[in-house]
């Protein structure tokens, strides 16, 4: 399942890319979400697989497309007989704002894996510590970030102020950023996109080495799926923001926030597929650039059980025509 979905799954979070990255600068946060979500899903449904959204827009009456619970794939009931049941965890557009105003990092990303093998979580926050593999198995969330940075400084052969932490530019992170400038370690604070960054602190040359705070659950599951191919960890414990949050938590299995889940619980399947293309320019991915006749995206994917990591360059020829000028 995983060599067949991992090309079909970069196709999706491509279309995605080209539609929302159009809206690049323009302010309009909602139009770039909104063309990405509605590209996502053109695209999944001429994908030949029973697809099942476990994590994406919402519930059905607050999202009219990618939400939980909804059927994905072609529809052809004869074709989706013998096709792979497949759950999926959907961000169409992870920087919403990042697009509108033309800032870096913004991506489209999707996790898929076998029927059951990713958590249903709840639309509250996590907190989370993500790691790259060399530092997988060192950590402990509940110890404090000053002797992380340690525990990650030493297993990468480096000095705690040579370490970079990504941290969301939030009032609730400002005990956490002064401990870590405390401790000595750099940090780049991002205004969006805490996905984007743990997956960048698992790929070597990126220049990130750990994600430490609160941020969407959500994102998490999608952040533990890649990790999990990836070989890196992220472990988490939900942080509700209301009574309400909590007791829908609850009736999810999630009622005790003292634990601490670990990638291998947010993603537990053997089949998962992760990918991602990006819309603006970062640190992990290029953005769409668009040319007379087409456009070039930059994706990765990455599968769990084949180990494979892939980073694609693309170009798409929307006019055959018009012959597209294709640079190195």
């Amino acid at each position: 399942m995983e060599q067949m979905l991992a090309l079909e799954m970069v196709r999706v979070t491509e279309a995605a890319a080209i539609a929302s990255a159009r809206f690049m600068g323009r302010g309009e946060k909602d139009g770039a979400d909104r063309a990405a979500v509605e590209a996502m899903r053109r695209a999944m449904d001429e994908i030949e697989f029973a697809g099942r959204i476990v994590i994406g827009e919402g519930e059905r009456d607050k999202a009219p497309m990618l939400y939980i619970g909804e059927k994905v794939g072609r529809r052809e009931e004869d074709e989706r007989r013998d096709a792979p049941e497949v759950d999926i965890a959907v961000d169409p557009l992870e920087g919403t704002n990042l697009v509108a105003s033309g800032q870096a990092g913004a991506i489209t990303v999707l996790a898929a894996s076998e029927k059951g093998g990713l958590v249903n979580a709840p639309d509250t926050y996590l907190e989370k510590l993500c790691v790259g593999p060399v530092v997988a198995g060192k950590v402990d969330i509940r110890d404090s970030p000053t002797d992380n940075l340690r525990r990650i400084a030493e297993a990468l052969g480096r000095r705690v102020n040579d370490i970079t932490v990504v941290i969301l530019d939030r009032p609730r992170h400002d005990a956490l950023i002064a401990e870590v400038r405390e401790a000595g370690a750099r940090i780049k604070l991002i205004s969006d996109g805490d996905l984007s960054a743990a997956i960048s602190c698992a790929v070597s040359g990126t220049g990130v080495h750990a994600v430490m705070g609160i941020g969407g659950a959500p994102e998490g599951v999608i952040t533990a799926a890649a990790l999990r191919c990836l070989g890196g960890e992220i472990q988490a414990r939900f942080r509700y923001r209301s009574d309400e949050e909590r007791a829908r938590g609850a009736r999810m299995g999630h009622g005790d926030e003292d634990r601490v889940y670990s990638t291998e619980e947010l993603a537990s399947g053997e089949n998962i597929v992760f990918a991602a293309t990006g819309v603006t320019a970062g640190d992990l991915l290029q953005g769409v650039r668009f040319f007379g006749g087409g456009a070039r995206t930059h994706s990765l994917t990455t599968t769990y059980r084949t180990k494979q990591v892939r980073f694609i360059d693309t170009v798409h020829m929307f006019d055959r025509d018009s012959p597209p000028r294709v640079r190195l």
